[in-house]
């Protein structure tokens, strides 16, 4: 990180200490009676687990549970901070990463657009680079890399919107203990 804070693509947004030591563990706590499933993406179980409310993953209009009363404060000061309605975020997502657990490259689904999320109990690194579109992707011999990365500590947040949500894709090295993730998106 420079003097100036992380390098980041326009419309990437990060703050540390997003909520406090007190918060984290009374979330955390929450998280922990949560029921986690396995989460598959084209046929491919993936290390991670996932809770899902509000508008689903792969159809909005396919409703998940509504959105736990224990995220709402969270929420609403992540709506206020992304400068949007609170009630805009449509759906909601725990991640369960487990000690080894990544996820690899990849830009949120298309029905979703601002992306904003809190990093709970451990650290990870996201790694951010230039979206490619497959059909191009499968054309290049040149090995595509990282062009940004930022340290998500605990208690951090973030939002991704504008340019960093479309023209670029993230992605998370695994990590070394257990993390959990909220992330909230509003719909296109």
């Amino acid at each position: 990180m420079s003097l100036f804070g992380a390098d980041l693509p326009p419309g990437f947004l990060h703050r540390h200490d997003f909520i406090s030591t007190a918060e984290e563990a009374a979330l955390a706590a929450q998280i922990e009676r949560i029921e986690f499933a396995n989460f598959e993406m084209r046929g491919v179980v993936a290390k991670r687990r996932v809770a899902f409310f509000g508008a689903s993953y792969d159809r909005a209009d396919a409703p998940s549970p509504p959105i736990p009363d224990f995220l709402f404060p969270v929420r609403d000061r992540l709506a206020a901070w992304a400068g949007v309605d609170s009630n805009s975020f449509a759906m909601a997502l725990i991640n369960e990463y487990r000690p080894g657990t990544p996820i690899g490259w990849h830009r949120d689904a298309p029905q979703y657009d601002i992306i904003a999320g809190v990093s709970l109990l451990s650290s990870c690194r996201m790694r951010l680079r230039p979206y490619v579109s497959p059909s191009h992707a499968a054309g290049q011999t040149k090995r595509r890399i990282t062009t940004h990365e930022i340290e998500l500590l605990p208690r951090s947040a973030y939002v991704i919107r504008g340019e960093a949500r479309s023209a670029y894709e993230h992605s998370i090295p695994a990590v070394t203990s257990l993390r959990y993730s909220i992330t909230l998106r509003t719909l296109r």
